[in-house]
């Protein structure tokens, strides 16, 4: 009888019910051991639906592996090549880094020389970036006389200036250098010296090329500019290449721009990139 009326308990209590005569226990306590079982029954409801979603996502996850894995496949890429082609792009990215890196020492070099050059503005003098090649650009008026390649005295005297700039820079002194003569686009008088505006932009190149690399003279109002010959050289371009306007059509204004002499800084191999940035 005993085993029997403890089991008749047990059963009550897994029924839920809310009072049992004889068992020992009030309702208050019968109550609250309901509210137990029912809270590990959420529980476990619970923790079977969070298992259930984690099995779902798990499954979705290995799926789209699954399918990444056959379109990799599919366009002849395996997981080999994925890598190289990564270890590519960083390299890639790190190259694009440091030449980046050397345009910047570059840049802040032109913008230095040009800032030693500034006082010369007042003459027509312009430092700037022109065919990715960093030039520093004379007005002809300044250096010559219309139809003439004698150097004027305010001439030599602005090369002067720029030649002292050049032997300050232990870096410009080691470049080498191209004088390029230009010309506006009105025709070279027939029988005239120099043949054509070629031939006259050349001659006038030659003459500012010889003074930059004449002797220094000490003392002298006048004198050479002292710079290394064998850096320098020079071109003719005539009517070419203006800065201003076509070959054809130039306003006064323009042909103004046009007759003009160039110093054009030649770039070493590391500054072969975009010089466009240079402002």
């Amino acid at each position: 009888m005993k085993k029997m009326w403890l089991w008749l308990c047990v059963a009550a209590l897994s029924l839920g019910a809310l009072s049992l005569v004889g068992c020992g226990h009030t309702d208050e306590e019968m109550a609250g051991k309901q509210r137990e079982i029912d809270k590990l029954q959420a529980d476990l409801k619970a923790a079977k639906a969070q298992i259930a979603d984690d099995q779902a996502k798990f499954s979705d996850t290995q799926n789209s592996l699954n399918t990444m894995r056959e379109q990799l496949k599919a366009a002849g890429l395996g997981l080999a090549q994925s890598k190289s082609d990564s270890a590519r792009l960083q390299q890639a990215l790190s190259e694009y880094r440091t030449r980046a890196d050397q345009l910047a020492v570059i840049e802040q070099r032109f913008r230095e020389l040009r800032a030693k050059l500034d006082k010369l503005t007042q003459f027509g003098v312009k430092v700037e970036p022109r065919n990715n090649r960093l030039v520093i650009q004379l007005p002809g008026d300044i250096l010559f006389d219309s139809g003439r390649d004698d150097l004027k005295a305010q001439g030599k005297d602005v090369l002067g200036q720029i030649a002292e700039v050049i032997r300050s820079d232990k870096d410009l002194m080691n470049r080498f250098f191209l004088v390029a003569g230009h010309t506006d686009n009105v025709k070279y008088p027939p029988g005239g010296p120099f043949k054509d505006n070629w031939g006259l932009s050349l001659a006038r190149a030659r003459q500012v090329l010889l003074f930059l690399v004449g002797e220094v003279k000490p003392g002298a109002k006048i004198s050479g500019g002292g710079l290394n010959p064998t850096r320098w050289a020079a071109a003719g371009y005539g009517e070419t290449d203006p800065v201003a306007g076509t070959m054809l059509q130039q306003s006064e204004a323009d042909r103004k721009k046009n007759r003009r002499v160039e110093l054009v800084v030649q770039p070493n191999v590391e500054e072969m990139l975009n010089l466009g940035n240079i402002h």
